[in-house]
């Protein structure tokens, strides 16, 4: 019994670093429009990705490379992180 108990939890386990994984996502583009007010940056994709609260937006203005990784949660694109392509 020990044994299927264990099966199952190391099973879940893996399951569930892959339904995180699904739900993340990452983007290349360049910066079209930064505005701290709103904690925004848009990209030329046309989509606009919310930034968190701590999020610095030193160095990132309009013409800038970047990758971002994000994560879509109802309907609203938030930046897990981002970096300057060079």
């Amino acid at each position: 019994m020990r044994i299927v108990i264990s099966a199952l939890l190391t099973a879940s386990a893996i399951f569930a670093s892959f339904s995180a994984w699904a739900q993340s996502a990452d983007v290349e583009g360049t910066i079209t429009d930064v505005s701290t007010a709103e904690m925004t940056i848009s990209l030329n994709d046309g989509q606009v990705y919310q930034a968190p609260s701590e999020f610095n937006f030193e160095g990132l203005e309009s013409g800038v490379k970047v990758l971002v990784f994000y994560t879509e949660v109802n309907g609203t694109r938030m930046i897990n992180d981002l970096e300057l392509v060079e």
